[in-house]
């Protein structure tokens, strides 16, 4: 498995090269900041056109890790949609592939600052879960033991940035999962404040690559 293993809170975790987390004794696979309806956004409030595909390669992406993992829970971790008209206008074939994703498994979306809140999409919505000895919500806080995404890290090695997550010993921060997302440097003085000392990034793409965070 293309991943960088970890512990959290005494949790096996394996940080994906996709950027999706997997708790394989839970079977639980959680993402973050899907921004779906990007696009249709940007149209919306400034006219500016992108292709019209990030839905459908995010979707697709995701297909792909649930296909790889066969998870019984999926936590998407907040900002899963750009705002409330984009959760509103995805097409009717974009609902039923979420239908079909959700089937026969826990669906739970977190709650983010873009997120609409309840949409009749299936699945729960929670400001923030507790579960299989970790906390899930969209920011990160002092909490130990959390799971959070929001921030969008990315780091460069040597080239262009990619997107990573951050592990220290107190929490991992995710990657954005969606087509069309920004995102942080890594070591930007807001995102470098909230890791503890040894803090790591893991890079994702091709392959999972662990490195130091430096400052």
């Amino acid at each position: 498995m293309n991943a960088h293993q970890f512990q959290l809170a005494g949790q096996q975790l394996a940080a994906r090269a996709s950027g999706a987390l997997w708790q394989a004794p839970a079977r639980l696979l959680c993402v973050s900041d899907l921004h779906l309806g990007k696009s249709e956004r940007i149209a919306r409030r400034s006219g500016g056109l992108l292709p019209p595909y990030e839905v459908q390669a995010t979707l697709e992406r995701l297909e792909a890790e649930i296909a790889a993992t066969d998870p019984a829970i999926v936590v998407c971790l907040g900002d899963s949609f750009d705002d409330l008209d984009a959760a509103l206008s995805l097409g009717e074939a974009e609902r039923t592939w979420l239908t079909r994703l959700q089937a026969g498994r826990r669906w739970v979306w977190i709650e983010g600052n873009h997120d609409p809140g309840p949409v009749d999409l299936g699945g729960s919505h929670l400001a923030s879960l507790t579960a299989s000895g970790l906390t899930y919500r969209h920011i990160c806080t002092p909490q130990r033991g959390e799971v959070s995404g929001h921030y969008h890290p990315k780091l460069a090695l040597g080239g262009a940035a990619r997107p990573c997550f951050l592990i220290d010993a107190d929490r991992v921060i995710l990657p954005a999962f969606g087509a069309y997302t920004g995102g942080l440097r890594a070591t930007s003085g807001p995102l470098r404040s909230l890791m503890g000392p040894g803090a790591i990034a893991v890079l994702t793409g091709r392959r999972a690559l662990a490195v130091p965070l430096g400052g």
